[in-house]
């Protein structure tokens, strides 16, 4: 479940421009404030089921979106290529003008 959660906040991070004010709300609500659905239905003034079933898609939609966009794949892939290129420099020591690069790429994720 947590893993899941971090991806859809993740998910939700590079593709929140592309969703409406209603669905960002209520992912903002159930995804980064942690409230329950009963607590955003109560907010907007709409059944449980209906925050249930916007929340739904709503992860569907982000979903699709990374499968087309893959966003969140290169970012992890860069992540990934980030850590092993810190090793291999902290391992050989050779270059520290190349370490720094490495750490001003980091800063800019």
């Amino acid at each position: 479940m947590l893993e899941k959660t971090t991806r859809i906040n993740y998910l939700f991070d590079f593709y929140q421009s592309l969703l409406t004010p209603k669905q960002r709300n209520y992912m903002e609500l159930y995804y980064l404030e942690d409230y329950s659905l009963g607590e955003i239905s109560e907010t907007f003034n709409v059944s449980r089921q209906a925050v249930y079933d916007n929340i739904r898609r709503t992860e569907a939609m982000l979903e699709e979106y990374e499968d087309k966009l893959f966003l969140y794949g290169k970012f992890e892939k860069r992540q990934q290529l980030i850590q092993k290129m810190i090793e291999a420099v902290n391992d050989t020591e050779q270059n520290n003008q190349f370490h720094n690069w490495l750490e001003q790429l980091q800063e800019l994720e």
